[in-house]
């Protein structure tokens, strides 16, 4: 490994010089953006002066970013050494993927589309909607106050109402709830499109139980931050229920659809492809 030499002239012609190499300058601005933006978005849903906030981090980052790359950008020498290095294997046998000569190795070899998370997503949010309406009819007589709940959200001035208020029909909260339900189920669809080929075993074991849990964890320890209403009247029992009933629909859905072929695939033999040699077989000719 290799340190930056901060003492080493950052010139046009500096990479000519015999063991130097140039590379960009570090720069802490983007960790600053970043949770600058995250602050801006969770104002939005709690009180301006935590947007302001992230106002404050967002514009001298931007301002120094910019800097750091206009009119030139900046850049280090870091020295380096040439190093013959030996790596040993206590393996007798191994196997190798086949590579194509234009391609990287890219695993897996199939992937389901975007359209397969499309789906997925659009049929888990709607299976969702039948045990949030059964927490509402049971816990408060009414279907509208899972609805209201979760457009509560997004109205900073719905904190303080009271449960019979949530419980009544409102057009602003269904039209909230519909579009923040719809872009969360969306989201999340797409997220178990591109992430059930890699657990090709048990797919529906981890999107309907192993994800659903996670994200509740992690939902469980930041609500109070994003919305303290839904933290302070949210039934978890009910919640974890509708996650596991997304998760289950929603990886059913995508794990039904046709997977894509990626370039790892394009790059197998022929035989392979056409199915004339199983994948065992093509294994056991890999091993030396």
């Amino acid at each position: 490994m290799t340190e930056i030499d901060k003492n080493i002239p950052a010139t046009p012609h500096a990479h000519r010089q015999a063991g130097v190499v140039q590379l960009p300058a570090p720069t802490v601005w983007p960790m600053v953006l970043a949770p600058g933006l995250a602050l801006v978005f969770t104002g939005m849903v709690t009180h301006w002066v935590i947007a302001l906030l992230g106002v404050l981090c967002i514009v001298p980052a931007i301002v120094g970013w910019f800097l750091e790359v206009l009119p030139h950008e900046k850049h280090v020498g870091v020295p380096v050494s040439a190093a013959v290095v030996r790596v040993f294997s206590t393996r007798l046998a191994r196997a190798h993927q086949p590579v194509g000569p234009d391609h990287r190795k890219l695993l897996p070899i199939e992937t389901f589309s975007i359209w397969a998370g499309l789906k997925g997503g659009i049929t888990g949010g709607t299976a969702m909607i039948v045990p949030a309406a059964l927490f509402g009819l049971i816990k408060f007589h009414s279907v509208w106050y899972p609805v209201n709940l979760l457009a509560a959200g997004g109205f900073v001035s719905w904190a303080g109402e009271s449960d019979a208020f949530l419980a009544q029909f409102h057009m602003a909260g269904l039209l909230a709830a519909s579009g923040i339900h719809g872009v969360a189920s969306v989201l999340i669809g797409l997220l178990y499109g591109a992430m059930l080929p890699m657990y090709p075993k048990k797919p529906i074991l981890t999107a309907g139980f192993i994800a659903p849990f996670l994200w509740t964890g992690l939902l469980y320890s930041a609500l109070g931050i994003i919305s303290p209403i839904l933290d302070q009247r949210i039934d978890w029992v009910w919640f974890v229920v509708s996650q596991i009933t997304f998760g289950l629909v929603a990886g059913f859905v995508v794990n039904l659809q046709v997977k894509v072929r990626t370039p790892q695939f394009r790059a197998l033999p022929f035989a392979v492809r056409a199915g004339l040699h199983t994948s065992a077989e093509e294994k056991g000719n890999d091993l030396p």
